[in-house]
């Protein structure tokens, strides 16, 4: 008796990912940044929104697998409050409107009862901050002002170029070491294909991309740079390995299938999360 075998999965060797599909992805991501940055900010801040929306949901599917049901409604619309307040209000805003919404997340679950309260309550406050308090430091960092140097006369559109760019160097960098030289794991268990000498490559090209971006972008100190390319390389890794264990935990390869050749929108999102808010704080003292 024959049938129709099911097409065996592909190999995409050390890369563990569909390189085509996945630059085709980051192109279209990073045109719609760029033209809504170049053409209307705000537009820019309807996507960080759309994202965290998603990234929500997202959470919130990968959470079901360990019975932990987040409640979208008003984390999703406190989460669009949390970035809307941020751009226009800056961080006190911020602060004020992550407590509500962690509040009424609490009393909204009261609706269902006793029976996982205290498990959902505290899934909810996790993901209060993982997602939208960590994603609202881009809206803080798009709403600084004045003048910056190399022709750029937003601050925050050059902080936004600026955070994008140095993430991108850092997962670039630990992505082609990683390939061509990665041999001692930093955690097997975790995350097998991530290296040391991948963690290497990530500080030699975000150093290289900090230094740069500040000091020919922002009109920074070269050093501010040297600092910016450390701070990220670290956090953009410990970023991706807070990833790596939360799916582990859940049981799952990606958070969703919604981006061709990254799978969910969160397993992008991680290095960025971990980076903005660290950034920002350099960046708000250090050079504007």
């Amino acid at each position: 008796m024959t049938g129709t075998q099911p097409a065996p999965a592909k190999d995409h060797g050390r890369a563990g990912r569909d390189l085509k599909a996945a630059f085709a992805s980051a192109f279209v991501l990073l045109g719609a940044i760029a033209l809504s940055l170049a053409f209307w900010k705000p537009a820019f801040m309807l996507i960080v929104v759309a994202a965290v929306v998603v990234a929500i949901w997202e959470l919130r599917q990968g959470l079901l697998a360990k019975g932990i049901d987040l409640p979208e409604q008003p984390l999703m619309v406190g989460g669009a409050v949390m970035v809307v307040v941020a751009y226009v209000w800056g961080a006190p805003a911020l602060a004020a409107a992550t407590a509500v919404t962690a509040l009424v997340t609490m009393l909204w679950l009261l609706q269902r009862g006793i029976d996982g309260y205290v498990q959902n309550v505290t899934a909810s406050v996790f993901a209060t901050v993982y997602v939208p308090f960590l994603g609202s430091f881009v809206a803080l960092l798009l709403a600084e002002g004045g003048r910056t140097g190399a022709g750029v006369d937003d601050a925050g559109v050059a902080g936004i170029i600026t955070f994008i760019l140095v993430t991108i160097a850092s997962d670039t960098g630990g992505y082609f070491a990683g390939v061509l030289f990665g041999k001692h794991p930093m955690a097997p268990v975790i995350s097998p294909k991530k290296s040391w000498e991948g963690l290497a490559g990530s500080f030699v090209f975000t150093i290289a991309a900090g230094v740069a971006l500040v000091v020919w972008l922002l009109d920074g100190d070269w050093w501010v740079g040297v600092a910016l390319g450390v701070i990220v390389a670290v956090m953009a890794t410990l970023g991706d390995l807070c990833e790596s264990v939360i799916k582990r935990d859940l049981g799952i390869k990606d958070m969703s299938q919604v981006i061709p050749g990254h799978g969910g929108l969160m397993d992008r999102l991680d290095s960025l999360l971990a980076t903005v808010a660290p950034i920002w704080l350099l960046l708000h003292y250090a050079v504007y």
